[in-house]
């Protein structure tokens, strides 16, 4: 039987773990690196076939030689990963140089959004409102009829209450979707001591048939002061200011007499038909005059049922469509484009 000396198999597997750190250095990458792995590491490694020595030792050096070979191992595989470590990182870094993105430069292929022109049209009337010292309220599009419909005056046997007009829920027979942001105003006027001058927008329901003119739902904004000695003059003067900004020119107005429940006396804003200038047109429906809102002085039931005194305060209140106002400043025919989400419609 061949007698191994212990002290030669340790040399070796110095040799073989010097010439593995050689080879990593010179030969490791990325893409060799489980074949190298194998080769100093693996089940056929040349350190491993070290273990054929076993049988021929002494008995009292197989123990150090077993330790022997699991020291180097452990070497061996240190110095692997550490330096397989040091190509990914390097790898890594030349990926950020050659691949680098400075974020603080705009897309080459990216297109900028478009604010919807109905949004356009509201952040523009609400800024030029609150340039005339109004503030915006809020209210719930969820609505009871006392604020939709018995708090703005309006008779329990009024044909705006029907069905067939107003969308009521399956809560209760007291919940509906709001018909008007009419509602807003009462919720507001219940919490702010006059004088105050707001406004309040939002989305309202009504049992429409869908036409070019016409939807179930629509976009309103409401128009409200309330001070002392306010008159009809003061309100004429606000809305026609409004307009002349909103338009960029002083345009002829008029008042119609109407009725609302919740103003006395009512009325109904025309200006002259800004595409025909007067002279008639297939928008004006030749008449040479466009109605834009709804207006008049508040009811004092309506300033009473909300806790102000009718005999100090008096106000007025107007109302106009969102829509309307959007169709005439972009002169679009047919209030369905609007929610087409057709791009030319904002180019």
């Amino acid at each position: 039987m061949q007698t191994i000396n212990l002290d030669d198999l340790k040399n070796e597997l110095e040799k073989i773990s010097q010439v593995a750190k050689d080879d990593f250095n010179e030969n490791l990458t990325l893409k060799n690196s489980n074949q190298i792995k194998a080769k100093y590491l693996g089940n056929k490694s040349q350190i491993t076939s070290f273990k054929r020595y076993m049988k021929d030792l002494n008995p009292e050096d197989k123990p150090a030689l077993g330790k022997i070979i699991n020291q180097t191992q452990a070497q061996i595989e240190e110095i692997f990963k550490t330096k397989l470590e040091e190509l990914k990182l390097k790898d890594l870094q030349q990926k950020l140089d050659s691949e680098k993105i400075d974020v603080s430069l705009p897309s080459q292929n990216s297109k900028s959004g478009f604010i919807h022109p109905l949004d356009q049209v509201t952040q523009e009337i609400s800024q030029i409102f609150k340039e005339l010292g109004f503030s915006l309220v809020d209210g719930p599009e969820l609505e009871n009829t006392y604020y939709n419909f018995t708090a703005l005056n309006t008779e329990e046997d009024h044909p705006a209450r029907d069905e067939q007009d107003t969308f009521y829920t399956e809560l209760s027979n007291e919940i509906l979707l709001r018909s008007h942001t009419s509602s807003i105003q009462i919720r507001a006027m219940e919490k702010l001591q006059p004088p105050f001058r707001i406004i309040g927008h939002g989305r309202v329901y009504r049992n429409e048939e869908v036409n070019a003119r016409k939807m179930p739902f629509f976009h309103q904004l409401e128009i409200m002061m309330v001070d002392e000695n306010v008159n009809f003059g003061h309100m004429k003067w606000f809305l026609n200011e409004f307009l002349s900004r909103f338009f960029g020119k002083n345009i002829p107005t008029r008042l119609r007499p109407d009725y609302f429940p919740f103003t006395e006396p009512s009325a109904e804003l025309d200006a002259e038909c800004v595409f025909c200038k007067g002279k008639g047109c297939n928008t004006c429906g030749g008449k040479g005059w466009l109605e834009l809102m709804g207006c008049g002085m508040i009811d004092p039931n309506v300033l009473e049922m909300a806790g102000i005194n009718s005999n100090k305060y008096s106000g007025f209140a107007a109302g106009l469509g969102l829509e309307r106002f959007t169709m005439l400043k972009h002169k679009i025919n047919d209030i369905r484009l609007l929610f087409s989400g057709d791009q030319r419609l904002y180019s």
